[in-house]
């Protein structure tokens, strides 16, 4: 009786070391993945913050709906724990004249 007791608390001790691996395994590969996700997030919205900031450059000035579209962006990006890299061109940004949508429109057509 004490001897296949032991074997079943051996068995199950197995059992559950197995499963538990495989759980912590899938656990890692699952926060590793989480990250390149994120990552890539941060590297498409700071792509498109540029973007914004570069176009606004090129205009000399800052329609509402580009001021509105950067402070979205940027509020996202922050909040995936962004690094300060964009901070200076944030400032930046917001330091420019903001015109109406309208005169986007006339300038570029």
């Amino acid at each position: 009786m004490i001897k296949e007791i032991l074997i079943t608390v051996l068995t199950s001790s197995g059992i559950i070391g197995i499963a538990t691996k495989f759980l912590i395994d899938r656990l890692k590969a699952y926060e590793s993945r989480q990250k390149a996700l994120e990552l890539g997030v941060q590297a498409l919205l700071r792509d498109r913050l540029y973007h914004i900031y570069a176009k606004a450059k090129r205009l000399g000035y800052v329609t509402f709906s580009m001021k509105e579209n950067f402070g979205n962006v940027y509020a996202q990006y922050h909040s995936l724990g962004a690094n300060g890299v964009m901070d200076s061109l944030k400032a930046d940004f917001d330091r420019m004249q903001v015109k109406s949508d309208e005169s986007e429109t006339r300038e570029i057509t």
